[in-house]
């Protein structure tokens, strides 16, 4: 039988499925894992060239036990505004990533990370690097690997005092987790939380902010896709 799932109002709702699209522009074939509890849905997925986990949470209307990997497209498809509803489709065979999740608990926070609006200036700066930079390439240079090693070169940058690389930034900007600063905290969320804070937990890092979280490994353990920015 398929599960349902309801969200505590059609702004939950509406939130996944903008999460889901942006998956989807990044990749058509995404999967997502889901994990529901104590009246969350947690919801996790990997867009490629940013070698990242996005994790988005919503929170549900009737507390359901979940833990399933789909299809994204088919998960958006599903998602009913008006209904403030869902149905969860046919598991499918995860990928590699989705047995490597962020662990639930353990996560202390890390001093260094610049105000939101640095963070902000920071991914655009270096999206204007790499824009131009691709682009002074002659002809002959203008290969996949050529952009691959700037992006790598760019996108594995540090962020302030932190050891979290710029990429993470720029995936919370892709997927929509940053926001401008004088944009609201979103209903649901603590009104006094940080509009940004930088967490770890084991060799994770997890960059949080009140629309989502972007987690990376200090190791390299995610695999080998390419850095270069879509």
């Amino acid at each position: 039988m398929t599960a349902r799932l309801a969200f505590a109002d059609a702004g939950e709702a509406a939130d996944l499925a903008a999460f889901l699209a942006r998956l989807i522009h990044y990749d058509r074939a995404a999967a997502v894992r889901l994990q529901a509890g104590n009246g969350t849905l947690a919801v996790f997925g990997r867009p490629p060239s940013f070698e990242v986990l996005a994790i988005r949470t919503a929170r549900l209307a009737d507390p359901v036990a979940l833990d399933a990997t789909v299809s994204a497209g088919e998960l958006l498809e599903s998602v009913d505004e008006l209904a403030s509803a869902a149905d969860v489709p046919a598991a499918v065979t995860g990928p590699p990533w989705a047995g490597v999740l962020p662990p639930r608990s353990g996560w202390q926070q890390l001093d260094g990370l610049p105000a939101p609006g640095a963070v902000q200036a920071e991914v655009a700066a270096v999206v204007a690097e790499f824009r131009t930079r691709t682009e002074e390439l002659p002809a002959e240079s203008r290969t996949r690997a050529e952009f691959d090693r700037i992006g790598r070169e760019i996108w594995s940058r540090t962020l302030g005092e932190t050891e979290l690389p710029v990429r993470a930034a720029h995936a919370a900007q892709s997927l929509g987790f940053l926001r401008p600063v004088r944009a609201m905290v979103p209903a649901g969320r603590a009104a006094g939380e940080q509009p940004l804070a930088l967490l770890t937990a084991g060799a994770w890092l997890r960059l949080r902010t009140p629309y989502g979280s972007i987690a990376v490994r200090r190791a390299s353990a995610l695999g080998g896709l390419s850095v270069t920015p879509a």
